[in-house]
């Protein structure tokens, strides 16, 4: 009989126009992905698809990046998506008020149609300006 794995870790990932590198740490107090604000919290998914939005939907020149972090801190179920649109957290999207550090940049992912990031842009585009309904 072989032996079992008894030990599993969980991946998690940030999507992002920004270009990092392993080691390099995403923290609060940068301006959002998605809104002209300093952030509190960083937003992290343990699903792929969650940040591949998060890379296609980030403001910035740079192209649309995924990377595999890590939480040095505690993280809570995002209240933005679980509490409002997906209760249950079927995203697996969380945040922190500490870092997550970078493990290494995904390379090799597939982005959503293209019609299908413009419906979502054109959905973020007609959010209140006065920042009632926050994505982060």
């Amino acid at each position: 009989m072989s032996a079992a794995a008894t030990t599993f870790t969980q991946s998690y990932f940030h999507g992002t126009s920004a270009d990092l590198a392993p080691g390099d740490r995403i923290q609060t107090g940068h301006v959002s992905n998605f809104a002209e604000r300093v952030l509190s919290w960083v937003y992290f998914s343990a699903t792929l698809d969650a940040a591949i939005w998060g890379a296609e939907l980030a403001r910035g020149e740079g192209p649309g990046r995924i990377y595999v972090v890590e939480p040095a801190g505690p993280f809570e179920d995002d209240p933005n998506l679980t509490d409002k649109k997906f209760p249950g957290n079927p995203t697996m999207s969380f945040r922190s008020q500490s870092p997550l550090r970078v493990l290494a940049e995904v390379t090799n992912w597939q982005g959503h149609a293209p019609e299908q990031v413009a419906q979502m842009r054109e959905g973020l585009a007609r959010l209140p300006p006065d920042g009632s309904a926050i994505l982060d």
